[in-house]
C-alpha cells in the first residue's frame, strides 16, 4: 500500500471536514487523480443523500471502482455492515467513520 492517510482521516476533522463520500474520494486523490473540485462536488452525497439512500462512502467506493472496470463490491460491504443503506446502518452499530474505514479498505483491496 502507498504511503496515504487513510479516508476517515478526513472525515469531519479540520482543516478537510469533508463528509463520508468526499472522505473516500480523497483518502485515493493522488491514485485516481480526482480533483478538489471533484471532491467538493461529492458534498451532495453524504449523510444519506446518495441514490436509493446509499452510504456516502460506498457510494464513493463504487464510483472510484467503476472508473477502473472493477467488479462493485456493494455485496462485500453488506457483508461487513448488514447494509448498504445508510438509514439502515445510523439505526445499527456502525458509525460513520466505521462505514468510511470499511469502504477504504474495500477499494485498496479490490484496485489492483
Amino acid at each position: 500500500m502507498e504511503n496515504r492517510l487513510r479516508s476517515h482521516h478526513y472525515f469531519h476533522t479540520q482543516p478537510y471536514d469533508l463528509n463520508c463520500a468526499q472522505a473516500i474520494l480523497k483518502g485515493f486523490q493522488k491514485e485516481f487523480n480526482i480533483s478538489d473540485t471533484e471532491i467538493e462536488d461529492y458534498k451532495a452525497w453524504g449523510g444519506g443523500r446518495a441514490e436509493g439512500g446509499m452510504c456516502g462512502a460506498l457510494f464513493a467506493a463504487e464510483g472510484l471502482l467503476r472508473q477502473i472496470v472493477k467488479d462493485s463490491i456493494i455485496q462485500k460491504f453488506i457483508q461487513s455492515t448488514g447494509s448498504p443503506l445508510c438509514l439502515d446502518l445510523r439505526n445499527s452499530q456502525f458509525t460513520c467513520v466505521e462505514c468510511i474505514r470499511i469502504a477504504d479498505e474495500l477499494v485498496e483491496k479490490n484496485r489492483l
